[in-house]
């Protein structure tokens, strides 16, 4: 029901009324009109503060670091998870960490100061640590809840021999046992 009492429509596997689905369409228009804007205010003062030429070539070391480390945060991603693979340790948090490392690089990229300092936040340890913990308790309700539901839907067939979860199973090739 809206707050004027009238019933609202739910589109089938979208989750969210048509008024929701409006307010994250507007959100999204003031983000994408937002976010330039405040970028163009802040390089404005930060020219005015420090210099034009200055500010400028700024952005552009700042884009060209980004670049490097972007590289260097993808190979580190991705040796961690493989470490952790051989490991045989779950490679969600390196994964995670990976990601986030590389999208703090990947912000450093993009020109603009609150950009840069928002990837440069997002290449600290500790706040890695924060946004994990932030994803990892607003998203694994919904992990676990997509992961029930596909499990309704994988085979149950004889195609897998049952597991000998008790070690009970005995080999018939004694005679090759020292």
């Amino acid at each position: 029901m809206s707050s004027d009492g009238r019933a609202e429509w739910v589109a089938p596997g979208s989750g969210l009324s048509p008024r929701a689905r409006r307010l994250s369409l507007r959100m999204f228009l003031l983000v994408l009109i937002g976010v330039p804007v405040l970028e163009v205010f802040v390089f404005i003062e930060v020219g005015r503060a420090i210099g034009w030429l200055l500010a400028v070539l700024l952005l552009i070391g700042i884009s060209l670091l980004g670049t490097q480390l972007a590289r260097i945060q993808g190979r580190t991603a991705i040796e961690r998870i493989s470490q952790a693979v051989s490991e045989r340790r779950a490679p969600g948090r390196a994964a995670i960490d990976g990601a986030l490392g590389f999208l703090g690089a990947t912000l450093l990229v993009v020109p603009g100061f609150v950009t840069d300092g928002l990837g440069a936040l997002l290449m600290l340890p500790p706040t890695q640590a924060l946004v994990r913990r932030w994803l990892s308790r607003h998203y694994a309700a919904r992990l676990m809840s997509f992961v029930a539901t596909a499990g309704r839907f994988t085979s149950r067939g004889g195609s897998m021999p049952p597991a000998d979860v008790e070690s009970t199973a005995i080999d018939d090739d004694l005679h090759q046992l020292p």
